[in-house]
């Protein structure tokens, strides 16, 4: 699937789960889970709870 073709939404970090996976409040309440994409993990890039991230949803 190509980058275009993802939705962007805007959330906050609510959870931060074991496995690089968190949970996502969205600007609209709904909650969603979340992994990091591949250059954040290969430069380590780090997301703590509170923090407002861009999420791509398929």
């Amino acid at each position: 699937m190509a980058k275009d073709d993802l939705a962007q939404l805007e959330g906050q970090v609510v959870d931060a789960a074991a496995g690089g996976i968190y949970k996502v409040k969205l600007e609209n309440e709904v909650e969603i889970s979340a992994k990091l994409s591949g250059k954040m993990r290969r430069f380590n890039i780090r997301v703590v709870v509170c923090d407002k991230v861009t999420v791509g949803v398929s």
